[in-house]
């Protein structure tokens, strides 16, 4: 489910500032069994890679308003941003090749 919502047509720019260089938040929205779901990328625009953020029920603190009027958004987004910048630099990535 997650390589299919993979796309950057198929979700929706969140605002957002203090980001890295040439990139974008994406927000996409899933269904699964245990419910509605809110999904964040961070899109590197200038190669349209997606590194998937954040995968949280739509009921959730963060899911509930993924959007940078939220504190608990922001304070999570902080730290995964963090994260992904230590896996990027470990080479402690995993690629998905998002099917057609």
């Amino acid at each position: 489910m997650i390589a299919r919502s993979a796309r950057a047509a198929l979700g929706v720019p969140i605002a957002a500032r203090g980001l890295p260089p040439h990139t974008q938040l994406i927000k996409a929205y899933a269904t699964s069994k245990r419910g509605p779901k809110r999904i964040v990328y961070l899109l590197a625009v200038e190669d349209g890679d997606m590194f998937l953020l954040f995968y949280r029920g739509k009921n959730d603190a963060i899911g509930q308003n993924a959007s940078m009027t939220n504190p608990a958004f922001r304070a999570a987004l902080d730290k995964y941003l963090a994260l992904l910048e230590a896996d990027i630099a470990d080479g402690n990535i995993e690629e998905l090749l998002a099917s057609d």
